[in-house]
C-alpha cells in the first residue's frame, strides 16, 4: 500500500537490507571482525584451552602415559599423606591470608585517610609489591633464621625474652676432676667440703670460650678474707695460649662475672651472692658450715628464640611474609574505593550521634563491600597458586609440612620420580578450586553492572 505525503507523490517502504551486507553493532562486517579475533582465539586455544584439555586427559593415564588409569590418580590425591597436607595447607592459606591482608589493608586505608603523612605511609606499605616473590622469599628466609645473631625475628624475640627472663651466662662450663667441685643432679656443681667463715673459697671452671666471656669481665683476683663472712673467687681456670696452673689464679685468667653462688645447708639455700667482674664474691655469716653450690641456672643453654621454620610454625611464618607483600595491594585498592564514599553520609551519622566505630561499621564497611569483595576474591585466587614463597622459605626439613598444591604439582610433575598422571590430577583439582571463586566474581560483576 502506498502512502501520500503532503506536497509530494506517494512513496513505498524501503526494501529490506541485503542480509549478506548486514553489519555488526559496531558497524563492522562479521567476517572482518572474525579475522581480527582469530589470532587472539588461536592464542587462547593454544595457551589455555588445549593445556586444560590435555591436563584433564593426562590425569586419567598412568605414570608412563601409555595406559589408562581411570580415577586412580585422583584417589591418590586424597590418600597420599603429603598431598593431603598440601590440601590442608591450601585451605589454611585461602582462609587466613586473604582475610588478614584485606583486613590490614582496610585498617591502613581508613587510619591514614586523615593523617598528613598518610601518603608516605601508604608508599612504604606498598613498596614490597615491587619485590618479586623470589626476592621476598630470600629476605624472609634470613628474617626467620634460627640464630638470633642473623635472624631479625629471633633477635627481637630473644631481646624481649631476656628483658623479662634471666638468661644463663656460662653454658657448657664445668669443673675439671682436679677442681674442688663435684657434679650434682640437674647440672649443678657443689663443693666437696663445707666452708667456714673467714675462709677463701676457690671455684674454678673451664669450658667457656674466651670470646664468650662477658665483655666487662676483669682479670680474676683472690678474694680478701672478711671476719665472720665467707669470701671466694669464681673464675675461668684457663689461660689462652697455655701455661696456666690448675686451681691457681693466673694473671690472664678472667673472673666469671655474674655467676650465682648459693650456700646450702640440709638441702636448703641459706644465702646467695653473685660474682663481681673479677670473680670475687662475699656470703654472710649464715654461710658458715654450708656447702657452696653453683646452680644449674648458670649453665643452661641460652634462649635462642622460636623455631619459626619448624614443622609447627612454618606455614604461619610463610603466610606472614605473604601478608607483608600483599597488604599494600589491598590498602591501595581500598583507599581508592574509600575516596569515592560520599562524605555527607558520614557527617550525617556523626551529627546524629554516631561515634567513629559506628560510622566505620555501619557506613564505611557496607559502602566498601564491593571493593572488599574484589580484593578478597583476587587474593583468594592468588593464594591458590602460591608456590615461590613456600619453595624458597621452607627448609628441606620442614618443606613437607609447608607443602601446598602448586608446590606438590611441581614435585609430582618433574624430577626423577615424576608422575605426570598425579601432577595433571592436581592441576585439574586446582582448576576446580578456582572455578567457584571465578563464578562468584562473575556474578558479582554482573550484579554491579545492573545497578
Amino acid at each position: 500500500m502506498k502512502t501520500a505525503t503532503a506536497g509530494g507523490p506517494a512513496s513505498s517502504p524501503a526494501p529490506p537490507a541485503d542480509r549478506r551486507t548486514r553489519k555488526s553493532v559496531t558497524g563492522t562486517r562479521k567476517l572482518v571482525a572474525a579475522g581480527f579475533l582469530l589470532p587472539a582465539l588461536a592464542l587462547l586455544g593454544a595457551l589455555v584451552v588445549y593445556p586444560i584439555g590435555y591436563s584433564v586427559y593426562r590425569s586419567f593415564l598412568d605414570r608412563s602415559g601409555s595406559g589408562f588409569a581411570g580415577f586412580d590418580n585422583y584417589v591418590e590425591i586424597f590418600t597420599d599423606g603429603s598431598i593431603l597436607t598440601a590440601v590442608k595447607n591450601n585451605a589454611i592459606w585461602v582462609v587466613v591470608a586473604p582475610t588478614v591482608a584485606t583486613t590490614l589493608g582496610l585498617i591502613f586505608a581508613v587510619l591514614t585517610e586523615r593523617v598528613r603523612w598518610g601518603t608516605a605511609f601508604k608508599l612504604i606499605v606498598f613498596m614490597p609489591m615491587a619485590i618479586s616473590m623470589l626476592a621476598a622469599g630470600i629476605i624472609f628466609r634470613l628474617v626467620y633464621e634460627q640464630d638470633p645473631d642473623r635472624g631479625v625475628a629471633n633477635a627481637v624475640w630473644v631481646g624481649v625474652h631476656d628483658t623479662f627472663a634471666e638468661s644463663a651466662g656460662f653454658p657448657r662450663a664445668h669443673p675439671l676432676p682436679v677442681h674442688p667441685l663435684k657434679t650434682t643432679g640437674g647440672g649443678a656443681f657443689i663443693t666437696e667440703q663445707p666452708v667456714g667463715a673467714g675462709a677463701q673459697v676457690q671455684l674454678p671452671l673451664v669450658g667457656v670460650a674466651p670470646a664468650k666471656m662477658p665483655s666487662d669481665a676483669k682479670p680474676a683476683a683472690a678474694a680478701k678474707p672478711e671476719p665472720g663472712k665467707v669470701t671466694g673467687t669464681a673464675w675461668l681456670d684457663f689461660t689462652k695460649g697455655g701455661g696456666g696452673r690448675p686451681n691457681a689464679i693466673d694473671p690472664k685468667e678472667l673472673g666469671l662475672k655474674g655467676i650465682r653462688i648459693e650456700a646450702v645447708k640440709d638441702g636448703k639455700v641459706v644465702a646467695s651472692a653473685r660474682a663481681a667482674a673479677d670473680g670475687t664474691f662475699t656470703l654472710p655469716a649464715k654461710a658458715d658450715g654450708a656447702l657452696l653450690r653453683l646452680p644449674a641456672s648458670n649453665f643452661r643453654e641460652p634462649y635462642n628464640g622460636v623455631d619459626w621454620l619448624g614443622p609447627s610454625l612454618v606455614t604461619p611464618a610463610i603466610i606472614g611474609s605473604y601478608i607483608w607483600m600483599w597488604a599494600g595491594f589491598a590498602m591501595v585498592l581500598i583507599a581508592a574505593g574509600l575516596a569515592s564514599v560520599p562524605r555527607e553520609l558520614m557527617e550525617a551519622a556523626r551529627v546524629d550521634g554516631a561515634n567513629e566505630w559506628q560510622v566505620f561499621r555501619r557506613i564505611t564497611v557496607p559502602l566498601l563491600a564491593p571493593v572488599l569483595a574484589v580484593v578478597l576474591v583476587t587474593l583468594m585466587i592468588n593464594v591458590l597458586k602460591i608456590f615461590d614463597l613456600v619453595f624458597i622459605i621452607a627448609p628441606g626439613s620442614s618443606r613437607d609440612d609447608a607443602n601446598v598444591l602448586a608446590l606438590q604439582l611441581y614435585q609430582s610433575s618433574f624430577g626423577t620420580d615424576a608422575h605426570l598422571g598425579v601432577g595433571s590430577a592436581i592441576a585439574v583439582l586446582l582448576l576446580l578450586l578456582v572455578i567457584p571463586v571465578m563464578l562468584f566474581n562473575i556474578r558479582r560483576m554482573r550484579r554491579e553492572a545492573r545497578r
